[in-house]
């Protein structure tokens, strides 16, 4: 077993160990995306729910999914550690996933519910094994994180194209049986899970320290009890996620609950730190809200995007024939694996220049290449033809835009909440991060239901108008919040201290 101080005292861009996270992690995503990106257009065509409706109950599922990595980071930080944290999650994962893929139409919520809470133990706590694969104030963490967030695009971009064409019959179709095509698309997402566990656990000896149980002090018995009790309730909360879950109604309430109760809990825990530490953490908080307006935007992706690809987007793209919703789910992905290594040594690189911009006016250019990409979208209805339809080529070059933005943010997101946050606060602030995003989500159903419900009744050309024009208007608001980031700048660097 390594020692951590050898560990984070690795020579070169990367610790070894980040590679061995980075392919555990990126079979975890081709699962969780490969099933996000058949959600929206599984419950309008198969199980028959209209637009409106499919996206408020897209946002309340994706809501739970990242809303629950904040009560895993929780039982990971005071119970389970991240190792067990981890497996325990993907174990559920691959449950669920075992579970549509026997009958999605019946189980479809069953098969849901275990994911919820299987993703909820399994992603803040691989994030945040990558932060202590580093010193602090190891420059050469935001472009780690870089890397890592490349292999969880890589997994997204195999998951989001290939889940979404096996199941519209547009991959292996003469392979497949007919009507058993969603049963093997989500079959799929269980078998990757089940690659990304083997390689955890095949080269975890290689993490040292990092992730073990917080109550090994404990006599073996208690020890124990506590464990089990956490798996037991982990597995009674199923039904009550299920029910929530499939009445939007009620993720309403969570929504309303959920974030006052972890921002009291956040408080609380304050009293244990110093002035200093406890300025870092307002200024996490405040990272944290401006990530729930970018994800909001950006979670369109998921949601109503997917319904404007099916309806509103050519098929032809660089001279080839792509299925356009494969497009959606995987061309930001694809632009992230290119360029996302890169945009990490870029950093590096204007870090020992001393030009490198802090976080917050990475993040503040987060929004504005956002805004630039849904203008583009916005755009695309001057391309399209008398039913509505327009260019899939248009489309993928917001995505490569939008790429820009999301890596400005999202992996600097998850590299400083490691930075902000006191070690005994890490797995918890990290899964804040996310239900941050579950925030995004939330309200990403919202809008998407709002744009559907303006479109409901029109045809197909005036349902490109109308959500074209939403997108325009999603531009306004990003460019608006990326201004309004920059300028707060100073304000946000005083509360850092010397965190950069």
């Amino acid at each position: 077993m390594e020692e951590l101080e050898h560990i984070q005292n690795f020579r070169g861009k990367y610790p070894k160990q980040l590679w061995y996270l980075f392919f555990s992690e990126m079979w975890e995503r081709f699962s969780f995306y490969g099933m996000r990106g058949m959600l929206i257009f599984f419950m309008v065509n198969q199980l028959s729910m209209n637009e409106v409706v499919a996206n408020l109950q897209y946002g309340a599922t994706q809501s739970f999914v990242y809303a629950f990595t904040f009560v895993g980071g929780i039982f990971a930080d005071k119970i389970l550690g991240y190792r067990k944290s981890l497996f325990w999650g993907g174990l559920l994962m691959i449950v669920g996933s075992i579970v549509l893929a026997i009958d999605p139409k019946e189980f479809f919520f069953l098969g849901i519910g275990f994911n919820i809470i299987g993703t909820g133990f399994f992603k803040p706590n691989i994030s945040t094994m990558v932060g202590n694969l580093y010193k602090e104030g190891d420059p050469r963490t935001d472009a780690g994180f870089s890397l890592f967030y490349a292999g969880v695009n890589l997994g997204a971009l195999l998951g989001g194209y290939l889940c979404i064409a096996i199941g519209k019959r547009m991959l292996f179709a003469n392979l497949i049986p007919e009507n058993f095509e969603w049963n093997v698309a989500f079959g799929l997402a269980s078998v990757v899970m089940i690659v990304s566990l083997l390689t955890f656990t095949q080269t975890q000896k290689s993490l040292g320290s990092i992730g073990n149980s917080p109550i090994a002090h404990l006599k073996a018995n208690q020890k124990k009890l506590f464990e089990y009790l956490t798996y037991i309730g982990s597995l009674s909360i199923i039904p009550i996620i299920i029910t929530m879950v499939s009445n939007p109604q009620y993720t309403d309430m969570f929504m309303y609950i959920i974030g006052p109760c972890s921002l009291v809990y956040i408080i609380y825990e304050m009293k244990n730190f110093s002035l200093a530490e406890n300025k870092k953490l307002i200024a996490a908080i405040l990272f944290m809200i401006f990530s729930i307006l970018f994800w909001a935007f950006f979670e369109q992706s998921g949601g109503s995007l997917s319904l404007f690809a099916a309806n509103n987007l050519n098929d032809k793209m660089l001279g080839m024939t792509l299925d356009p919703n494969g497009v959606n789910n995987s061309a930001n992905s694809l632009c992230v694996i290119i360029f996302a290594t890169l945009i990490g040594l870029v950093w590096i690189w204007m870090n020992k220049r001393k030009i490198e911009p802090n976080t917050i006016v990475k993040f503040g250019l987060g929004f504005l290449f956002l805004a630039v990409g849904f203008y583009i979208f916005f755009y695309t209805k001057f391309f399209s033809d008398a039913n509505g339809v327009t260019s899939l080529n248009l489309f993928a070059f917001g995505w490569f835009i939008i790429t820009f933005g999301e890596l400005c943010l999202s992996p600097i997101g998850m590299s400083i909440m490691t930075k902000l946050s006191p070690q005994k606060m890490q797995a918890v602030m990290m899964g804040m991060w996310f239900l941050a995003s579950a925030y995004g989500q939330y309200f990403a159903g919202l809008l998407g239901a709002n744009i559907a419900s303006a479109s409901e009744n029109s045809s197909n050309f005036e349902k490109l108008i109308i959500y074209t024009d939403g997108y325009k208007q999603l531009a306004l608001y990003s460019l608006i919040a990326g201004i309004l980031v920059i300028a707060l700048s100073p304000f946000m660097k005083r509360l850092m201290g010397g965190v950069k």
